[in-house]
């Protein structure tokens, strides 16, 4: 075919292919192109693309077929595209416009292949319209029969981009066209078979969903008419957010949970989760705080009807109750944002009033009272709460306490701190870390409120047995308040003022109808009970009490009469019976139920190979210190007056009663002891007692639990006991009755010791024979 010289019209954003007929708006170089086209070569123009500022390689010939106005006013003309030709290049010509060569495509021979193609193309374009419904051009597409004419029909498809359609108009081979049209239509057709599944389901789902709201509405009107049901605005959660006393932040939250709760419906899962948070979170006293009272003479006078002894914390008290006093007296009950709040540590044996103290601090500052028990806890969850999106979720034991409390400022009691564990669903001491940092626990942030909540002002009292189990994180929190355990006047004064009218009134008696007298009560704590606290006591009341219920009324409560109520005494001294042997000593120990005698014995077997035994379940700490206090009496065998001969036999070290599990570094001056004993054959004296640390070079180290180990001491009838030089300020918290009753020893050198705890060696010979 021949090249032809014509002027070339460029299209901004519109790709024409062969035999299409499209208006075209005019503008100044579009006239011009007309004009030029009108005027010579026939009427013809090329129509080429420019897309993003990038000109087209091939073009349409096209004619003008009319030239007038659109709707809106404006001037267009209309052009009928005929075959496609490549951009060759510039020539001149007459007119403003810009003049190229144009050489047209020929068309190649037609193969089976095209055909193919071509009735594959014109069955997806087919089933294009049919989804549009547009019959009367399927008949035209249906009547093409020039595969490269069908090709073309392309530029009318609105899935294709524009470059696409520029690639359909720069491949002239037809062949080449079909396979990418199948393609992209193929693609096109499955994107849309998709879409229309979707839409199709939407459409299902909004319309059930309106047929649903339909049918309640009209569910409701009948029941009104019925008069059932009347509704109580309790589900109207919009009015009782706006109407209840909360944070912004807090309602600002609250408000968008009601907004999802008003677009869902009452079948959808959300809608039960989002109204029990909405409850949860217009349950919770967000502004509302209790009055704490001012009068501290009062305050001390409660404690002090409740319980019996325990100053230091009774002291901590008051000065709490007066430092807020004054706080609030200033205007400064809230300093940085945060509130007056405090963390305290009960720490003590069993049965010494640590729980019941909390409740008797919040009756005495005014406040609510809340107990949560910790003891077994392993989930995180139980302290922090689930997340909303588990089924069954809950807040976290501490937010459930604030509810329960009713107020922001309770007496919160986390009972058995110190028996928390942890496995794989979380360790819970770690999650206390916020709740007790009064640093942090201001915007305490429960995983199922995921709202701030101010703990700041609440007073925690947490309660342990044994501090070795919390860690050290948590503890450094803390302020640490120890309740080591009651002396004998103490148990006898509790059990006067508050077990005995309690117990009494169990058993449906009256003071006129029973009496127990002091000396029952002494008999009782001396010799029936051996603990730090109270609970075995109350026991053992508890059943006198039913036995004398049974008889003839009124009755007196003495000492004499415990046999026949209680039984025989279970706790006898001891001491001088177990001394009554070289290679024993009375040694002082802490365990998880207060302070405790332990005797340790020693024992020469025959051999003549030196070594040592250990028995008892002992940890390796003890174990140490007895090889410890073996290594040390052998390097002063001679200062000790010991045999050479008698270095020579092994020895065994044995720590009754083996079933308990024992540790500690606090047994080795009773070791060295009880080894200087047995080896010189000189009895421990009976009434002797003692606790410390050893050192190989003989120093005597300082130990804990003092004040545990002397009422220990008292309870078991040790009259003299040895202790570290170095623990002489742990006896200012030691009661001064047991200092009375027991005369203490401070050495800071293991033979001060063994030169006054052993009798000398004639007696214990005679003692021996």
């Amino acid at each position: 075919m021949t090249t032809k010289r014509l002027p070339v019209l460029f299209l901004d954003d519109v790709v024409l292919l062969p035999g299409m007929i499209v208006p075209i708006p005019l503008d100044e170089a579009t006239k011009a192109v007309i004009d030029a086209a009108q005027t010579s070569s026939d009427g013809e123009l090329l129509a080429a693309p420019r897309l993003d500022g990038h000109y087209g390689t091939y073009g349409v010939v096209a004619t003008v077929e009319q030239i007038g106005r659109v709707r809106g006013g404006g001037q267009a003309a209309v052009l009928r595209t005929g075959e496609r030709a490549r951009i060759g290049s510039g020539v001149t010509g007459p007119g403003a416009a810009l003049w190229v060569e144009a050489d047209p495509v020929e068309e190649a021979e037609v193969t089976d292949t095209v055909r193919d193609l071509a009735e594959e193309y014109r069955r997806m374009v087919i089933a294009v319209l049919q989804r549009r419904e547009a019959w009367q051009v399927i008949d035209q597409v249906s009547a093409i029969e020039d595969p490269s004419a069908l090709a073309d029909t392309a530029g009318w498809a609105p899935y294709l981009s524009n470059d696409r359609k520029r690639q359909l108009l720069e491949t002239p081979a037809t062949e080449d066209r079909l396979a990418m049209l199948v393609e992209w239509t193929r693609d096109h057709l499955a994107e849309t078979e998709v879409t229309d599944k979707i839409g199709d389901d939407v459409r299902e789902s909004v319309e059930k969903r309106n047929r649903e709201f339909l049918l309640r509405e009209q569910l409701k009107a009948i029941r009104k008419e019925l008069g059932e049901g009347e509704p109580d605005g309790s589900d109207d959660y919009r009015t009782r957010v706006e109407e209840a006393d909360l944070p912004d932040a807090v309602r600002e939250a609250a408000l968008r949970e009601v907004d999802k709760l008003e677009r869902s419906s009452d079948q959808n899962p959300e809608a039960g989760w989002i109204r029990t948070w909405l409850d949860t979170v217009l349950e919770l006293p967000w502004n509302v705080r209790t009055e704490d009272s001012t009068d501290l003479v009062a305050a001390r006078a409660v404690l002090d009807a409740d319980h019996h002894g325990l100053d230091e914390v009774k002291e901590r008290i008051v000065e709490y109750l007066g430092v807020r006093t004054r706080r609030a007296r200033r205007g400064l009950e809230v300093v940085g944002g945060r509130g007056s709040g405090a963390v305290i540590l009960l720490a003590g044996p069993p049965g010494v009033g640590k729980t019941s103290l909390g409740e008797s601090v919040a009756r005495t500052l005014g406040r609510k009272f809340v107990r949560v028990a910790l003891g077994g806890v392993r989930d995180e969850a139980e302290v922090r709460g689930h997340r909303r999106t588990y089924v069954g979720a809950l807040p976290g034991r501490i937010v459930r306490a604030i509810k329960e409390a009713g107020s922001m400022n309770p007496v919160v009691l986390l009972d058995e701190v110190d028996k928390v564990g942890a496995d794989y669903r979380g360790d819970p001491a770690a999650a206390l870390l916020e709740v007790l940092d009064p640093a942090q626990n201001h915007t305490f942030r429960d995983h199922y409120l995921e709202l701030d909540l101010d703990l700041s002002d609440v007073l925690f009292i947490a309660t342990a047995n044994v501090l070795d189990t919390i860690p050290a994180a948590l503890f450094d929190r803390m302020e640490l308040i120890s309740i080591d355990g009651y002396t004998e006047d103490d148990k006898v004064a509790i059990a006067r003022d508050f077990l005995v009218p309690r117990q009494r009134e169990r058993a449906a008696l009256t003071a006129d109808d029973v009496t127990v007298t002091d000396d029952a009560l002494r008999e009782i704590a001396a010799h029936y009970t051996r603990e730090a606290g109270v609970r075995s006591m109350e026991r053992l009341l508890a059943k006198a009490f039913r036995k004398v219920a049974l008889k003839e009324l009124p009755a007196v409560v003495d000492a004499g009469s415990l046999t026949d109520l209680i039984g025989r005494p279970r706790f006898l001294p001891e001491s001088r019976e177990r001394t009554a042997v070289p290679g024993v000593a009375s040694g002082l120990a802490v365990t998880g139920m207060g302070g405790d005698v332990l005797y340790i014995e020693a024992s020469l077997l025959p051999g003549d190979k030196p070594g040592m035994t250990i028995t008892g379940q002992l940890g390796d700490v003890m174990k140490e210190s007895a090889q410890i206090a073996a290594s040390y009496v052998r390097a002063h065998a001679a200062e000790l007056g010991i045999a050479p001969e008698q270095l020579d036999h092994p020895l065994h070290l044995h720590v009754p009663a083996g079933a308990v599990p024992k540790d500690g570094p606090s047994a080795g001056v009773t070791m060295t002891t009880a080894l200087v004993s047995l080896l010189t054959g000189r009895n421990v004296r009976a009434e002797v007692g003692m606790t410390g640390e050893v050192s190989l070079t003989g120093r005597v180290l300082p130990i804990g639990g003092v004040k545990q180990k002397l009422l220990a001491a008292q309870r078991a009838g040790l009259t003299e006991v040895y202790l570290p030089q170095r623990n002489e300020p742990d006896l200012d918290d030691v009661p001064a009755d047991v200092r009375d009753a027991v005369t203490v020893h401070l050495v800071s050198d293991v033979r001060e010791i063994l030169a006054t705890a052993l009798e000398p060696a004639q007696a214990s010979t005679v003692a021996a024979a």
